[in-house]
């Protein structure tokens, strides 16, 4: 079967499947037919970064040169074509073949939640094969659901609630703070209430570099 072949390759890679679809019948964006498999992040993709000539260069963008080696490797292999989140403007339109997918959602306060990562999602890049093959069905009901939504309190100042979802002033001036570092070092205390948001396998180290690009000093 060839979404188990994709699927042990991309473990092997140190990513995981973070969902698939058929465009045909989702109606994807910017694609038609074929097979689509989004690939993502979990535990095993800090060390195999920190292992790889683009972390160890010291250069800009260790992970999106990453993604772009593993993922392209791949999708030669497989006689795909590759997608990645990023290099755009324009971009692809992840947020839509994640919502598509049934294994992605949007949670309380806005964010993307993930079945088994929670809210620390991180698409890394895509496979979208010419043909139609069988790939797992998804539950396609959300995780908040049955959750009580620890991630609409946790936020320090209010930035990420259920009511205005997202305040870049406030979030960014508590990064700011003294009290913010914790936040800065560990990750976002939202994301990180969120009962899934524990497979992701996340260190804090890697929190740290995520913060530190997306809140730069």
């Amino acid at each position: 079967m060839l979404f188990a072949r994709v699927e042990k390759a991309t473990q092997e890679a140190g990513l995981i499947i973070m969902g698939a679809l058929h465009p045909r019948l989702s109606q994807a964006k910017q694609l038609e037919n074929g097979t689509l498999v989004l690939l993502g992040t979990a535990g095993a993709f800090w060390p195999a970064l920190k292992a790889s000539p683009e972390w160890l260069d010291h250069q800009r963008d260790p992970i999106d040169r990453w993604s772009s080696r593993v993922i392209g490797q791949m999708a030669q292999d497989f006689g795909a074509q590759a997608y990645f989140p990023f290099g755009g403007p324009p971009y692809t339109p992840f947020i839509d073949w994640a919502l598509k997918s049934g294994r992605t959602f949007s949670s309380p306060i806005g964010a993307l939640v993930h079945d088994a990562v929670g809210m620390l999602t991180s698409f890394r890049g895509a496979l979208h094969f010419v043909d139609e093959f069988d790939i797992p069905q998804a539950a396609e009901q959300s995780p908040c659901v049955t959750c009580p939504a620890p991630c609409t309190l946790a936020c320090p100042v209010g930035a990420l609630n259920a009511d205005s979802f997202y305040d870049v002033d406030a979030c960014h001036s508590h990064l700011n703070s003294v009290a913010g570092q914790s936040c800065m070092t560990g990750g976002c205390a939202a994301r990180l209430a969120c009962p899934l948001s524990e497979g992701a396998g996340r260190l804090a180290e890697q929190s740290a570099h995520h913060m530190k690009a997306f809140h730069p000093s």
